[in-house]
């Protein structure tokens, strides 16, 4: 934030409030940046302290900072926590009973040598709708590893469309975490930010994914694929396992629901009308994902032989891994919602209007500073929202949409060694600090400058 200020000496905050807003802003994003990297805080607490200081050094009443703080808590884990949990739910049900494997092994058989990375980023894009970014790693990771060392291809040239696959859904396409807060908190439609960010995520995943691989496979030179890096506790397949038509209808399902929605308010676009009223109610997030968590529990628990108290059992488990996910997101609705009741929204928006900067580059480039400095995509797509959330309170749902997006995009700005998913990617493949950085990091660079050249021209044509 401190080099995009600097590149606009004139457009600087020029009175006394405006000077104090931004001190504030910049100490407690500088705060929260030192307790996650150096000092190894958890971001719920970092997000928390951040929270206190933003509000102490811009002179807010200290009974009214526990008010914003939990306001901002309460509305974003009631608005996302529901959602992140029923995608957690899902994807536990699609990984315990093979459905995952099924999707893998159906698209593979039909792939020529040739088509392998396609295929692979085929796989991860389907299974990125549904599952976390670190879920579907430890399920990918044996596939990749198993397909390189029979078909003797090159590990780079089908591991990097794989995470390409994984990435570019994780930071673009609801219902993961990431999207949802940056819909809740800048108040963007989701079946039209969904709808959107698969028009985004489709060449992006192309240009990242495949096209990259090849460059990467240079850059790296050859990589022995690792005998002992598949993830532990991968689930060993069950004696039954569910069709590929079932999995896939199932994941399927929340998207369908969703764009519907998005249509039906588009074609029909009368409120009162019965049939855009029944896709407003079917197409809302929550039903949608709570329609194929329980479709799931039929098409995926069942079909693999789990009786009742295994599928219970296996929707119990999955909600334990996501506590601290929900929190952090809490947090970061908290803080988001101290930067808007201090003041710093309606500065940004003055701020921006005097620099005259794209909102959607304004976005990129806030949560790319802050991605850089604590590794983080969720607390870069949460911190990035907050400070931006005014600026889409004038904006047409679509254009809200794009700037979901861009923060999205932003968020995934090369990966280094402040975050964990640079160390996962490193020992599961087996490579030094210098080839992960050659490689998963410069993809993520890619994700994510390929995605903001595509949103912008596309905010003038839309």
């Amino acid at each position: 934030m401190t080099t995009l200020l600097a590149a606009a000496p004139p457009a600087l905050p020029h009175t006394d409030s405006d000077i104090r807003l931004l001190i504030a802003v910049l100490l407690s994003i500088g705060a929260i940046v030192l307790l996650i990297t150096r000092l190894k805080l958890h971001p719920f607490l970092a997000l928390t302290l951040g929270s206190g200081l933003l509000a102490a050094v811009a002179g807010a009443p200290f009974d009214k900072l526990l008010g914003s703080f939990s306001t901002g808590f309460g509305a974003t884990v009631a608005g996302v926590g529901l959602l992140i949990g029923l995608g957690a739910m899902l994807g536990k049900l699609l990984a315990d009973s093979g459905g995952a494997n099924i999707i893998a092994d159906t698209v593979l058989a039909r792939s020529g040598p040739k088509a392998l990375p396609w295929a692979m980023a085929l796989i991860a894009a389907v299974l990125g709708l549904p599952l976390f970014f670190e879920v579907g790693v430890v399920l990918l990771i044996p596939i990749v590893l198993l397909v390189a060392r029979r078909g003797n291809v090159p590990l780079m040239r089908i591991g990097i469309p794989a995470l390409a696959g994984l990435s570019v859904l994780h930071g673009l396409v609801p219902p993961h975490p990431g999207p949802l807060v940056a819909v809740d908190a800048l108040n963007a439609d989701l079946g039209i930010t969904l709808a959107l960010g698969l028009l985004i995520a489709v060449p992006t995943l192309v240009v990242a994914g495949p096209l990259f691989a090849r460059v990467a496979e240079r850059w790296v030179g050859p990589l022995e694929v690792p005998e002992n890096t598949a993830p532990a506790g991968t689930a060993e397949r069950p004696e039954h396992t569910p069709s590929f038509g079932a999995v896939l209808a199932t994941i399927l399902l929340p998207v369908v629901l969703m764009l519907g929605k998005a249509l039906a308010d588009v074609v029909v676009d009368d409120p009162k009308a019965l049939p855009q009223r029944v896709f407003d109610f079917i197409g809302s997030p929550l039903i949608a994902l709570l329609a194929a968590t329980l479709l799931g529990m039929v098409t995926l628990g069942r079909a693999a032989g789990f009786d009742r108290n295994r599928i219970s059992d296996t929707v119990g488990k999955s909600l334990g891994p996501i506590a601290g996910i929900v929190f952090i997101v809490g947090a970061g609705g908290g803080f988001k919602q101290t930067l808007i009741d201090v003041g710093v929204g309606n500065a940004v928006s003055e701020w921006s209007a005097r620099w005259h900067i794209s909102a959607l580059l304004l976005g990129w480039l806030i949560a790319v500073l802050i991605r850089l400095a604590t590794g983080s995509a969720t607390v870069a797509t949460i911190t990035a929202a907050g400070i931006v959330a005014p600026l889409a309170a004038d904006m047409s749902s679509t254009h809200a949409a794009l700037l979901v997006l861009a923060i999205g995009a932003g968020s995934l700005f090369f990966s280094h060694v402040n975050d964990a998913g640079f160390w996962l990617v490193k020992e599961y493949f087996g490579m030094s600090v210098g080839q992960t950085l050659k490689s998963w990091s410069v993809m993520e660079t890619v994700i994510s400058v390929v995605a903001i050249a595509l949103i912008m021209p596309l905010s003038l044509i839309i």
